[in-house]
């Protein structure tokens, strides 16, 4: 079972090398990432593999809009630690009862994303290509 600490992130705090951030502020509230965000949780594991699988499972909470319906506030909506560690580790805990078809759907996951990336390449190029061809007619 993945350990972990839930705290809020402090700005200028230095954390070892295991550790994924969630931001806690406005409508993206709950997407992970790597690098801290201003606004966000901060989850500490004791290895980095813990630290993969539960980045994924957040991630897939996070584009299914799971915390919407905890997200709080009328002018800028935003989670409250207590909300997030609650429904975060009973999440954990589901995910560990099942954990050979989250390591699939991570796998699925991962591979979705490169393939996004790719096509998000594609289309800088194909954007770039228009623009050049355009600019063809500009100059005569």
């Amino acid at each position: 079972m993945p350990n972990f600490i839930i705290k809020t992130h402090q700005k200028n705090a230095v954390y070892r090398a295991n550790q994924i951030f969630i931001l806690n502020k406005g409508m993206n509230s709950g997407k992970p990432q790597k690098e801290p965000f201003t606004n966000s949780f901060v989850i500490l594991f004791q290895n980095e593999q813990d630290a993969e699988t539960v980045y994924w499972l957040a991630y897939s909470l996070w584009k299914s809009k799971f915390w919407h319906q905890s997200l709080v506030g009328s002018v800028i909506p935003f989670l409250r630690i207590d909300d997030f560690k609650k429904d975060f580790n009973s999440k954990v805990n589901e995910m560990l009862e099942e954990h050979e078809l989250h390591k699939k759907q991570i796998q699925a996951l991962r591979l979705l994303e490169q393939k996004e990336d790719q096509i998000q390449q594609h289309i800088v190029l194909i954007n770039e290509m228009r623009r050049v061809i355009l600019l063809g007619y500009c100059k005569k």
